[in-house]
């Protein structure tokens, strides 16, 4: 998971918040309303706002995000979080704590945590 999170207001352009994505080399930004996940915007998005010909400076965030986006739990097991994207078609996953965003975790972190941690061998009940 990273802590390191690109945040954004539902308000802001999507120009702006795809270049603090940029600069912060995420592939995705949270937007909040307040305190809250109110959505996610990604790279996906912003390519889809881009080739709408729409203009990027002027088009707010709110109109390409993903609204109330899924998102796990701290502790939630690793093939559990890829199977929960994998079944939905995403890349990121926000990671959201009671009502508090913990972090997001991609699909290159579940496969960098899956390559260093080798498979836990299953028992017969699984």
């Amino acid at each position: 998971m990273h802590a390191r999170m690109v945040s954004t207001g539902p308000d802001s352009p999507v120009a702006e918040a795809a270049a603090a994505m940029v600069r912060e080399s995420v592939g995705s930004a949270l937007v909040m309303q307040g305190p809250f996940l109110a959505g996610i915007l990604t790279e996906r998005d912003v390519l889809k706002a881009a080739a709408s010909g729409t203009d990027l400076t002027a088009v707010p965030v709110s109109a390409w995000m993903t609204r109330d986006p899924q998102s796990a739990a701290p502790g939630t097991p690793v093939e559990e979080a890829a199977q929960i994207m994998l079944l939905n078609g995403f890349r990121h996953l926000p990671i959201v704590e009671g009502r508090h965003v913990q972090g997001v975790v991609s699909l290159r972190d579940l496969f960098s945590a899956r390559i260093s941690r080798p498979p836990q061998p299953r028992s017969a009940a699984s």
